[in-house]
């Protein structure tokens, strides 16, 4: 879960994105790096794997709000899609405060989705995570293309716990900051509700 650093006044949270290969987990994360490039901002890491990369980069946002006078630093992942990378998985998933599942809406994409949101909830087992408990939003991207499943359909597919969802089309930045403000004000909401404040 989330760390405090004493010294510089912050607490570091880590959010992370989730989805089948090529769902636009990549799209997003590099869309807020682009979009929140300042001092407080730092680098984006990319690790490439045969198939897909991994991204990672922080920033100390200026409007989400403190914690007990704490600062919060909100750290960004994406983790391969491919069940192969079941280690990278888990290991990227170890200290999580909240999740962006991020899928695909090509109806041909369905059952990759599925099988993604299957290997996420195992992962989490694995970890120790409560499901019903972590902060977790749905983005539905691609919602651009012509023959794209209806909102309907995927929300009795994936979200029938009723959690936050939204509409995207990251490649042109629709949605995508939405997404990460209503995770991270779910990440905020949750912390303070831990250390007991209002």
């Amino acid at each position: 879960m989330s760390f405090v650093n004493s010294v510089s006044k912050e607490v570091n949270c880590k959010i992370v994105y989730v989805g089948t290969g090529l769902s636009g987990k990549t799209t997003n994360v590099q869309y807020i790096y682009e979009n929140t490039q300042t001092d407080r901002t730092g680098k984006l890491v990319s690790l490439s794997t045969e198939n897909e990369r991994t991204l990672f980069f922080d920033f100390l946002p200026l409007s989400v709000g403190e914690v007990r006078g704490y600062k919060t630093r909100f750290h960004l992942y994406t983790i391969p899609g491919q069940t192969f990378y079941e280690a990278s998985r888990d290991f990227i998933l170890k200290g999580v405060d909240g999740v962006v599942f991020v899928i695909d809406s090509a109806p041909e994409r369905i059952e990759a989705n599925l099988e993604a949101w299957e290997q996420f909830q195992k992962a989490l087992e694995r970890q120790g995570y409560d499901l019903g408990r972590i902060p977790l939003v749905f983005q539905y991207n691609k919602r651009d293309l012509p023959n794209a499943a209806t909102l309907q359909e995927l929300e009795v597919t994936f979200n029938p716990g009723r959690r936050p969802y939204f509409e995207a089309i990251a490649n042109r930045g629709d949605g995508v900051m939405e997404t990460l403000e209503s995770i991270s004000q779910m990440v905020i909401d949750a912390l303070r509700g831990m250390r007991g404040t209002s």
